[in-house]
């Protein structure tokens, strides 16, 4: 989504973190549900094996999300700092 960028990416286990600046013009919910369709659309297509796990049901990612504010950068980096890096 021109405007939108991403900071910070980090993971954790099954946890994925991401900081994210998102323009005003756009909704958190409008951004991040791009954001899940366009890579779980990325995923199954890398990992074809998916669609014989989750066939039925086609999901790559949990239908929810946790957002903080801007001012929570030091936590998605601090939360695994081996794993967090730099955009």
């Amino acid at each position: 989504m021109p405007g939108v960028e991403i900071e910070t990416i980090g993971y954790d286990g099954d946890l994925l973190y991401i900081v994210m600046i998102i323009p005003p013009k756009y909704s958190i919910f409008e951004v991040m549900g791009r954001l899940k369709s366009q890579s779980s659309f990325r995923i199954r297509e890398k990992f074809e094996w998916l669609f014989k796990v989750y066939w039925s049901d086609n999901i790559v990612w949990s239908s929810g999300y946790f957002l903080i504010d801007c001012k929570s950068n030091q936590y998605a980096k601090h939360q695994n700092p081996g794993f967090t890096r730099g955009i």
